[in-house]
């Protein structure tokens, strides 16, 4: 029998993601402000995926909108840099900067919907 895929496998989207960062660092070129913006891309790309584990095992909707903000700041601070990246510019291959743009602004409305559905939710059973 054939495996199913889920379409939607958040877990394997973030860690796409954080290999495109991986990408991303690997094509800066070796300025000052390049080498100092790289060590911060892949701490803040890596802590989404990484994170993501705990949100799995929230032990509450309270905990799990907590769980799921530490991604969301992450994310937004990755989002940051990417600008910063891409404006100076700072990479060799300014594709691959647009392509981190694009993913983590599609990450960042995932996980505000979540945010807020489980508010909804928490209300919902008030």
């Amino acid at each position: 029998m054939k495996e199913v895929k889920n379409n939607f496998d958040l877990e394997q989207r973030l860690v796409d993601f954080a290999i495109l960062i991986v990408k991303i660092a690997e094509s800066l070129n070796g300025t000052d402000a390049a080498k100092l913006i790289c060590g911060q891309i892949i701490r803040s790309g890596f802590s989404s995926a990484l994170h993501y584990g705990e949100v799995k095992d929230a032990e509450s909707g309270n905990d799990f909108i907590h769980k799921v903000k530490v991604i969301l700041k992450e994310l937004r601070e990755t989002l940051i840099a990417l600008k910063i990246i891409q404006q100076v510019p700072l990479t060799k291959n300014p594709e691959l900067a647009i392509m981190g743009l694009t993913e983590c602004n599609e990450l960042i409305s995932i996980f505000v919907k979540s945010i807020n559905t489980a508010k909804k939710n928490i209300q919902l059973k008030k």
